[in-house]
């Protein structure tokens, strides 16, 4: 089928099946969208120049088809993610390439697996991160396919896909299409299949959660581009309370605001200084003593003289006093301190510069989405926010964190046992960005096995069962109040107790086959 087509049409037909995988119902076509790589790759081993062509422009079309909606948010953002993330999956690639004709072993296509699974690991872990291809990402639009996440996370899809893709690539390679042939990659897409439904669906659907607490989305539906920081904490605040009567009652254990609900800018620790926090207060919690509110805000930290400056710091104005900005989720309620998470896992070229410390000079051109230039601050260990009674422990994932497998599931190590995601996915508009965000939750969903409160500013609100199911999920761009008894999960899955493990492997293999490469090309050289 693929093996007449040109170079050219394949690497196209690559890309467009590996794009197309990304929108249900087509996440089946994932299984193929590698093999015309393959097959370029193979023909043309020997002209090095041609393959990163052609593999590049791969790569470039499949982010674009994919990613173009983050123009809306910044143009200098979605240039940087598309072109910069094109070249490193190329160089990627190519580092396989080299390896496997050094070897000249017929093996050697199977190292791409550990080579490609090593780079989706070490790009979730750097300034230039932007994971949102990472190839298990794409069946969290057939999320009843795996179940088995909570094993493996988001890895294992992986795996699974490139297991697969080469299956296939050399039964198509040997050109005699026997139905033998075929039965193993079959069997390697149906097993997985018939464990998630049969097994792991069914026992996760028997389960009973006994701790259930009421819990309250508000979406407020502000306009990030043309509302959301112009209008005063006076209005905002008024207006919530306006969207809450008649839905918050005694009987409420949480009420959940979006990202940067709060746009007053206030330095922490001088929160009574504020409007919008003794508002929160007074007009609320004092009538609830019992509620707890988690909210996004901007926050500031002004560094002691004599401090360690952090990477991001700023200096304000001419004088000698520095600090930080940050994009933070916070907990209010009436008994207990104020407890704060800074979002740590920022957009690159968004909101930080990457590589800040070497790239101060230019940090103005990193662009928060909050609405203020430079790059934001972040904070080395997740917080979690616990109640008042300490029975539940909340992490609070901001946006863009959602994404990231292993660092959602470090929250569930330190002792949550639910999640609330707050976002503001506005700045994309009614495209194609906020559902892939909204699905990628469900994921995170399963490989904890947590129940997900999902608050976002302009939609998809919803709630999300450990199965990774959407319940009350809102339209997108209207106000909206929904609410459901959440209950509480205190068991840890394989995949929260030992971490992603088969990325930690993956990326020991890839730097050893890496050292590996370099040893080879130096034993040529010296003959």
């Amino acid at each position: 089928m693929f093996n007449r087509l040109p170079n050219f049409i394949l690497a196209i037909l690559s890309a467009v099946l590996l794009s197309v995988s990304w929108f249900s119902p087509f996440t089946f076509l994932i299984f193929i969208a590698w093999i015309p790589l393959l097959i370029i790759e193979d023909r043309i081993s020997e002209n090095k120049l041609k393959l990163i062509g052609l593999s590049y422009f791969t790569f470039f079309l499949w982010n674009l088809l994919v990613t173009w909606w983050i123009y809306f948010a910044s143009f200098g953002g979605a240039a940087l993610a598309i072109v910069c993330n094109a070249i490193l999956m190329c160089v990627v690639f190519m580092i396989w390439h080299r390896l496997k004709q050094r070897l000249n072993k017929p093996w050697g296509i199977w190292l791409l697996i550990p080579i490609w699974l090593g780079f989706e690991y070490g790009h979730t872990l750097w300034d230039l991160t932007w994971t949102w291809l990472t190839l298990g990402n794409v069946f969290a639009f057939e999320h009843h396919w795996v179940q088995w996440y909570e094993f493996t996370g988001t890895s294992g899809g992986s795996l699974w896909i490139l297991i697969i893709n080469i299956l296939l690539f050399q039964v198509l390679k040997t050109s005699t299409f026997s139905s033998k042939e075929f039965l193993l990659p079959l069997t390697t897409i149906i097993t997985p299949i018939v464990i998630s439904y049969s097994l792991l669906y069914v026992r996760e659907k028997e389960k009973n959660n006994t701790s259930m607490f009421n819990t309250l989305i508000v979406q407020p539906n502000v306009d990030p581009y043309n509302e959301k920081f112009y209008y005063s904490p006076e209005i905002q605040l008024h207006n919530l309370l306006l969207q809450i009567k008649d839905k918050l009652d005694s009987t409420t254990d949480f009420l959940v605001l979006p990202e940067t609900f709060l746009t007053e800018d206030y330095t922490e620790g001088y929160e009574n200084e504020t409007f919008s926090i003794p508002f929160l207060r007074d007009s609320i919690l004092k009538f609830y003593p019992n509620l707890t509110i988690v909210t996004g805000a901007s926050t500031f930290k002004v560094f002691k003289p004599g401090e360690p400056l952090s990477s991001t710091a700023r200096r304000n104005g001419n004088s000698d006093t520095y600090f930080d900005y940050y994009n933070t989720g916070l907990q209010l309620s009436l008994n207990t301190p104020y407890n704060y998470y800074h979002k740590s896992k920022l957009v690159p070229g968004v909101e930080r510069m990457p590589f800040p410390a070497l790239f101060k000079p230019l940090e103005s051109l990193a662009i928060d989405m909050g609405g203020t230039m430079g790059s934001l601050g972040t904070q080395d260990e997740r917080s979690v926010f616990f109640s008042h009674n300490k029975q539940v422990g909340i992490a609070p994932v901001i946006c863009y964190e959602s994404v990231y497998s292993d660092y959602v599931a470090d929250y569930i190590r330190r002792g949550a046992n639910i999640i609330f995601i707050i976002t503001n996915d506005g700045w994309w508009e009614n495209t194609p960005g906020h559902r892939q965000h909204l699905a990628y939750a469900k994921l995170r969903a399963i490989e904890t096995r947590n129940e997900i409160v999902r608050c976002a500013n302009t939609g998809i609100s919803c709630f999300i069962t450990p199965l990774g199911e959407i319940e009350q999920a809102t339209p997108y761009w209207e106000k909206a109040i929904i609410s459901k008894k959440v209950g509480i999960q205190n068991n840890h899955t394989f995949f929260v107790k030992f971490g992603d493990i088969i990325s930690y492997i993956s990326s020991i293999i890839a730097i050893l086959l890496f050292l590996l490469s370099q040893i080879l090309r130096f034993k040529k050289k010296v003959a």
